[in-house]
């Protein structure tokens, strides 16, 4: 028998877990961009309907105890992060950390409304730009929650899409050209990109330049958010770093 060396601190001590949607083609690539590289991340997916609904995004409630099981038991999570915005919007961002925590020992957990609050109330935001996906019902469910949180969306602009499948494929530019022409309207401090299968990374630094705003999006918001649960004095443009520049990554704040 071969004689090995056994190690007391497992090498997944600070680890970071996701839950991202069977349907999400974007979350994945954009956490591992956005996350410090010192945090190990680990992925869970969730079984998702493809046709975005309230009652479809209700029914993942049910799912969420079994996907975060499946995270490796052995890693030590510092924090979990569910990844759907209108999901969590949907179900209740406590009903999200309750049933995740009853599959997964985690010291936080969070979820990209519960991330998108903490980043309004650091960056002082009361009113936002939200630009969905999504058909109205669904969005409308996200504003309400925004709203008694003390988050206003006074200007809102929809792509009006039903089916997950489409919602990745929407153009970087139309969305750069959507998020422009609410901010024409000068009513709100930022600009939210919302939806975790948006493929919005790559347009934040050019809507900021555009609108002279900042830019969140929900990818971006979680990031930061489980960076920070998890003890990483981490801002919004050390993320941005990692992913814009990875040469820069050891050395971003």
């Amino acid at each position: 028998m071969q004689v090995f060396a056994h190690d007391v601190v497992p090498a997944t001590e600070h680890a970071a877990g996701l839950i991202a949607l069977q349907t999400d083609e974007r979350i994945e690539s954009d956490m591992r961009r956005l996350l410090p590289p010192d945090m190990p991340l680990f992925v869970s997916r969730v079984p998702s309907a493809p046709e975005v609904t309230r009652e479809t995004l209700a029914q993942m409630e049910g799912h969420l105890t079994g996907a975060a099981t499946l995270l490796p038991p052995s890693a030590r999570f510092s924090v979990i992060g569910y990844g759907c915005t209108s999901g969590s919007a949907q179900i209740g961002t406590d009903t999200v950390a309750d049933r995740v925590r009853e599959g997964a020992n985690t010291r936080g957990v969070t979820n990209p409304v519960s991330a998108l609050l903490a980043a309004c109330a650091a960056l002082g935001i009361r009113r936002l730009a939200l630009l969905s996906p999504y058909v109205a019902a669904v969005s409308d469910q996200l504003r309400t929650v925004l709203a008694e949180n003390g988050v206003q969306t006074p200007v809102f602009g929809s792509f009006d899409v039903s089916q997950e499948a489409r919602v990745i494929r929407i153009a970087p530019a139309s969305i750069i050209d959507a998020a422009e022409t609410l901010m024409r309207s000068g009513d709100a401090d930022a600009v939210f990109l919302s939806c975790t299968n948006l493929n919005t990374l790559d347009t934040i630094a050019e809507l900021e330049d555009r609108t002279g705003l900042p830019v969140l999006s929900s990818n971006l918001v979680l990031a930061w958010h489980m960076a920070r649960l998890a003890g990483r004095q981490v801002t919004f443009e050390s993320c941005l770093t990692r992913a814009w520049r990875p040469d820069l990554e050891g050395s971003a704040a």
